[in-house]
C-alpha cells in the first residue's frame, strides 16, 4: 500500500452510529502532538484491518484474537519522544500506549521516522527527518 508523504497521522478506530451520523474519533494524542487540530477539516481514508473477521468466526473458544501492534515495519509517521529509555534512546508512545524506541532522539522532539522493526509490545523507529 503506497502512503502518502501529506499523512498526518495513522491510527486505528472504530466507527460508531450516533444517530444520524456516524463517527470515527481521533485519539486525543493526536491532537495534543499536534498532527491534527479541532475545528479543521481533513480528509479521511478508511482501510480494513487485515484478518478482521465478525464474532461468530473468533476462535474456537470464542474469544478474539490478541490484539495486534499498531504500526507496520515500513510505516511512516510522526512521533513526539516523551521519554528516554535505559539505554539512552527516545521513547514515543501511539495508539493504546504502544512504545516505539527512536533512537537518537531527545525529550520533546517531534520526529519523522519510518518503522524498522516491530514487536508485539513494542517498535523501533528510525528518525528521517528532525
Amino acid at each position: 500500500m503506497e502512503i502518502s508523504e501529506k499523512l498526518l497521522c495513522l491510527f486505528s478506530a472504530e466507527v460508531t452510529d450516533d444517530g444520524d451520523r456516524y463517527v470515527v474519533e481521533v485519539p486525543r494524542r493526536e491532537v495534543e502532538t499536534g498532527s491534527v487540530q479541532s475545528g479543521d477539516t481533513y480528509r479521511v481514508a478508511l482501510i480494513a484491518a487485515e484478518g478482521e473477521t465478525d464474532e461468530s468466526e473468533s476462535g474456537s473458544s470464542g474469544t478474539p484474537s490478541e490484539p495486534q501492534p499498531p504500526v507496520e515495519e515500513g510505516e511512516i509517521r510522526y512521533v513526539e519522544v516523551e521519554d528516554i529509555g535505559k539505554q539512552g534512546d527516545g521513547i514515543a508512545r501511539v495508539e493504546r500506549g504502544y512504545v516505539i524506541i527512536v533512537p537518537g532522539a531527545e525529550i520533546g522532539e517531534r520526529v519523522k521516522i519510518e518503522v524498522t522493526e516491530v514487536k508485539s509490545n513494542f517498535a523501533v523507529g528510525e528518525i528521517i527527518e528532525e
